[in-house]
């Protein structure tokens, strides 16, 4: 993640956020044949917490590229990869240098969209593949309707530098960009998890904004198993260069 104030959630979050999407992600490699990809980017790596099954699954080697230092210092799951500091939208890299790119809610914090996205077609070999991630928080699924937290997670991303929009830019800045697009969205229902909202009070919210929250969180603790519904969309995106 590559947040404009160049802060993270704590490490523990980003682990447990790559949990939930371990499912799609590994369809989304293997739909792009992460065996046979040589050289990978994990841009916006974090704290590496997609890296060891990046180094696993792919022949190597990996270089996990962050803009923020302390993440990529401070890190625990960066062994057999490259550490990069660096910048989505001025990639350190000369052209046609790797096999694959991954994005892992990378493209949510990065502007301008459109210059990351060539800059990822430039780094990629001809026939190379970028496996994205990325949520649209325009379509947030909630009810029962007094639970709905969207208005604060599209206000406090903006406020913090993200799009929230960006999942359903992400196909058309692709194809445009030369890429041939795969778009596919979850197909399973999960009952949610409050933890959520831990990654939601790391955004710039009002203070009216915290007090509604907290009303929000009241209800939710007072709903039985499967009372409660709560669905982001993600756009799970395999394109090929």
């Amino acid at each position: 993640m590559e947040a404009g104030s160049l802060a993270l959630p704590e490490a523990g979050l980003l682990r447990m956020q790559a949990g939930w999407l371990a499912p799609a992600r590994a369809q989304l490699l293997r739909q792009v044949g992460v065996g046979r990809r040589r050289e990978v980017l994990d841009l916006g790596t974090g704290y590496g917490a997609v890296v060891p099954e990046l180094v696993r699954r792919s022949r190597g080697p990996v270089v996990a590229l962050d803009r923020v230092f302390h993440a990529l210092a401070h890190g625990e799951d960066f062994h057999g990869a490259e550490r990069v500091a660096g910048d989505a939208v001025t990639l350190p890299f000369a052209s046609a240098s790797f096999d694959l790119v991954f994005s892992h809610l990378t493209f949510l914090w990065v502007a301008p969209l459109a210059t990351a996205i060539a800059e990822a077609a430039r780094v990629l070999r001809a026939g190379g593949a970028l496996v994205a991630l990325e949520p649209d928080y325009g379509g947030l699924i909630e009810y029962p309707f007094e639970v709905a937290a969207r208005d604060l997670w599209v206000k406090g991303l903006a406020r913090a530098g993200a799009d929230p929009f960006v999942g359903r830019k992400l196909p058309g800045l692709l194809a445009r960009a030369g890429f041939e697009v795969r778009v596919s969205l979850f197909d399973k229902l999960f009952e949610p998890s409050p933890a959520r909202f831990a990654f939601l009070k790391d955004l710039p919210l009002s203070d009216e904004e915290h007090a509604e929250l907290g009303r929000i969180e009241g209800v939710i603790g007072a709903c039985g198993p499967w009372a409660e519904v709560a669905h982001l969309p993600f756009m799970l995106v395999a394109a090929v260069r």
